[in-house]
């Protein structure tokens, strides 16, 4: 039996991130990926590798959803990077369309090529519009502040704290990622489900970020959910296996690493 994962994401072009790693993701966990591309991001190596964003056009968008949806029946997606309120607006009517078994959300809230005014009108519809049909949700420090309204989470209180914040706001899961920048020689995550708090920690390795880490680790959920894993046992394998993906990173000319998805 074949188990479908779906992804609806930009795509960024060194491949480290975005919906290229998540395809790479559903296949190393044995899931059939179907993607539909939200937006195009281009680092541009003649300016310090900074961001340039060009999104689909929404109705692009909604056709893609239409023929993934009608070809096949999907019922775990992962959302990752939209981009603006009109991609937001058809992403949120077309998983409204149907029953989803699981909705994985990595609130991917601004890229560094968007405007600051545009970047926050996504931010807004993004939080009112998607958040709320999240099975599970996994923001970043970052996106953990921000969502939660915090200005600092330096302590595993913090993260619980920012979890349960966020969860009011609709998921019935939060998995907030301390990273790197997180203090400590740990990667510390925390996993809410609405009542309680479980803490996972694995060594940090190294102390830079790894291109597709956070993608890596939403995307890995996504196949577990897809192949029937509960959540609680889905965020754990998920956290291995990014793990592994980080210590196998793969290097080349641009400044950063990225994870390897097949490190496991």
């Amino acid at each position: 039996m074949v188990n479908f994962a779906y992804v609806i994401a930009g795509s960024e072009a060194t491949g480290g991130a975005g919906i290229q790693a998540d395809l790479r993701t559903f296949q190393q966990l044995g899931a059939y990926g179907v993607g539909t591309l939200t937006c195009i991001v281009s680092f541009d190596p003649k300016a310090n590798w900074s961001h340039r964003f060009v999104p689909v056009e929404a109705q692009v968008v909604a056709d893609q959803i239409e023929a993934a949806t009608s070809a096949y029946d999907l019922d775990t997606v992962k959302i990752g990077m939209l981009g603006t309120p009109a991609t937001i607006d058809v992403v949120a009517d077309g998983l409204r369309q149907q029953q989803w078994r699981h909705i994985v959300v990595d609130p991917v809230l601004i890229c560094k090529g968007q405007e600051p005014g545009a970047a926050l009108d996504t931010d807004t519809a993004l939080r009112r519009q998607i958040l709320p049909l999240a099975t599970v949700t996994t923001p970043n420090l970052f996106e953990a502040r921000t969502l939660a309204g915090m200005e600092e989470i330096s302590t595993v209180d913090d993260l619980i704290e920012a979890a349960r914040r966020i969860a009011e706001l609709g998921p019935r899961y939060v998995v907030v990622k301390g990273g790197v920048e997180f203090p400590g020689d740990d990667a510390v995550d925390v996993l809410f489900d609405g009542d309680d708090a479980e803490v996972l920690r694995a060594p940090k390795v190294g102390d830079a970020r790894v291109a597709g880490a956070g993608c890596t680790l939403a995307a890995a959920i996504t196949a577990e959910l897809a192949n029937g894993s509960e959540v609680t046992e889905a965020v754990r394998r998920a956290k291995e296996f990014t793990t592994a993906g980080i210590v196998a990173r793969v290097g080349g000319n641009a400044p950063f690493d990225a994870v390897w998805q097949g490190g496991q």
